[in-house]
């Protein structure tokens, strides 16, 4: 039972059940009634009232003296004496899950801790970004969630001004883009190289004075300036990884060099394999081949070392920041961190302390109930993976330090991440868990698919962009006409509203129509519509290219199994780097 349901148990106010250890001077959880009754003889005298306890865990104030909680102080992070304005009794607590985690554990262990927290304690923790329409403003329950998770190489926090670059302004420096599925049930975590070339979008960003400045685009450039450089801002690298990989992001998580530092620390320490010893100057790394524990500064350097593994590239950096985080997240959800206290304290001020967030998500509730969201993804549910790339052609053999899209592995990885596609062996039961109306639209459709087909010459069809590339609905029918036959094909312009996915609506007796230019265009079983009424011999159909239309004879079905070839592996399993 966790300590929200004994805090309920009875009436028994949770926050009766901190008390101060007289051997240590922290607050304790008593885990049993009769505990929570003798709270007054261990209470020390009071604090006065302008001071402020910390997270168990923090470093003590010089006082030893905190409030006795029965005194209506509650646990660490409240001021001591006075209530609340506006509240009264058990309002006075008011009371929040513990967010916790580094990164992508933030969002996975979150919802799964039972402590108690003050709310304006943490949400003063936090710090907010306004992105704008950089992404779609918050994640919805009933959809897929995509969150982009950054970290930066910003020299913040102490004993950080040594490493790299000491002007840096902070860069896109490790970037994953966070999917997970609409039944919840799976999540994939795509790595995107911070040396990628890319183009960055123009970006409008807010200003201190509340005005609203447009960044200009920038072509050709490495991946990491899009935040930072310029004055760019996190929605800069959101708008930049919806052009690379065709996914709206609906919010940002970003962290710095002291998260990595202060999380591992928290946790106790996060458990790594090395096949070989290492010795790296730059990183400062330097450790036995074996298992070990890292924290602290150790555990940076572990996460910055690029001359270590593999090649002594970033692609190979990726992967041990991969293998660290996966063993993080099974650190943060075992027995040993979800049974002590103190370290639901230390991670929830780690946490909160490191993470900057759009607004969207900017409040311990909003991050809550994303937690709330994603709390129940089996570890083996959650692949890691990089998009796929290829060494630059246009830089000289042997002096090649950017990548650029490997579009023959990419597209198909890609195009599973935008059709919510699970990269893991899910299990039955809960594929089964899909939405039901999405799985009879699509067994009706399916069904559709196995009728006749007209011959191309017979098909009607007016196409409209909604949301596809610009000037998408005139070069998709000027490649149907020349291309494919379908003469009776129609550009009429813009739609009237954008769609995220592309449909293609038809009469009943337009079936065998539709049939074919599904087939021509490579269209989902998803996409067809049909109406309810039959449709006159001369009416077209409406196609509407959504955001996932990439360009005519470029194929929307997502393939059902990820690429052979792609780097990937699964949350739950411990590998040694090597």
């Amino acid at each position: 039972m966790d300590a929200q349901s004994r805090g309920r148990a009875e009436e028994i106010d949770p926050a009766d059940q901190w008390v101060l250890n007289p051997r240590t001077g922290n607050y304790e959880l008593r885990l049993d009634r009769s505990a929570a009754q003798q709270q007054p003889s261990v209470a020390a005298p009071r604090r006065p009232s302008s001071a402020r306890t910390g997270a168990p865990g923090a470093p003590k104030a010089p006082s030893p003296a905190v409030p006795g909680p029965r005194r209506g102080d509650g646990p660490p992070g409240r001021r001591g004496g006075r209530p609340r304005k506006g509240g009264g009794g058990g309002g006075r607590r008011k009371k929040v899950l513990v967010v916790t985690g580094g990164t992508l554990a933030f969002l996975l262990v979150a919802g799964s801790v039972g402590a108690y927290l003050y709310y304006d304690h943490l949400n003063s923790n936090l710090n907010v970004t306004d992105v704008g329409d950089a992404g779609t403003g918050g994640f919805k329950k009933d959809q897929p969630i995509n969150i982009l998770v950054i970290g930066t190489d910003k020299r913040s926090g102490a004993g950080n001004e040594g490493y790299g670059d000491a002007e840096s302004v902070g860069h896109a420096d490790t970037t994953i883009l966070f999917h997970v599925a609409k039944d919840r049930s799976n999540a994939t975590a795509l790595s995107i190289p911070r040396d990628l070339i890319t183009n960055i979008p123009a970006c409008p960003t807010k200003q201190p004075d509340g005005s609203t400045k447009t960044i200009p685009g920038q072509r050709g450039t490495r991946f990491n300036v899009s935040l930072g450089q310029e004055g760019r801002d996190p929605g800069c690298t959101m708008r930049t990884v919806k052009e690379i990989t065709g996914v709206t992001v609906d919010n940002f998580m970003m962290v710095d060099f002291n998260a990595v530092k202060v999380l591992s620390t928290a946790v106790g320490g996060v458990p790594v394999c090395l096949a070989k010893p290492v010795d790296d100057k730059d990183s400062k790394l330097k450790l036995d081949a074996g298992e070990h524990r890292l924290e602290g500064e150790q555990a940076l350097a572990f996460v910055r070392t690029r001359h270590s593994f593999g090649n002594h590239g970033d692609l190979d950096r990726i992967k041990t920041q991969q293998q660290f985080l996966g063993s993080m997240m099974r650190e943060m959800k075992s027995k040993e961190t979800l049974t002590s206290p103190k370290k639901f304290f230390s991670l929830a001020e780690a946490a909160t302390k490191s993470l900057t967030v759009d607004s969207g998500i900017g409040s311990i509730d909003k991050l809550t109930n994303l937690a709330g969201e994603l709390k129940d993804i089996d570890l083996k549910n959650i692949t890691f993976t990089t998009l796929p790339v290829l060494d630059n052609p246009a830089e000289p053999e042997g002096k090649r330090a950017t990548v650029v899209v490997d579009q023959r592995v990419a597209d198909p990885l890609l195009k599973m991440i935008q059709a919510d596609v699970s990269l893991t062996e899910v299990e039955k039961k809960e594929q089964a868990a899909k939405d039901a109306a999405d799985a009879e639209a699509k067994s009706k459709a399916d069904a559709l698919l196995q009728g006749n087909r007209a011959p191309a010459g017979d098909v009607r069809v007016d196409v409209y962009n909604g949301g596809g590339p610009g000037g998408a609905a005139s070069t998709t029918v000027t490649w149907l006409q020349n291309s494919k036959g379908v003469n009776k094909s129609s550009n009429r312009g813009n739609a009237p509203a954008k769609l995220d996915a592309t449909q293609l609506e038809y009469a009943p007796n337009q079936a065998d129509q539709a049939r074919a230019l599904a087939d021509l265009m490579g269209l989902p079983a998803t996409a067809l519509k049909m109406g309810s009424a039959d449709a006159g011999p001369k009416t077209p159909m409406k196609l509407t290219l959504g955001a996932d239309f990439k360009g005519a004879g470029s194929s929307l079905t997502a393939p059902q199994k990820a690429p052979e070839d792609i780097q990937r592996v699964e949350a739950d399993k411990a590998i040694c780097a090597k």
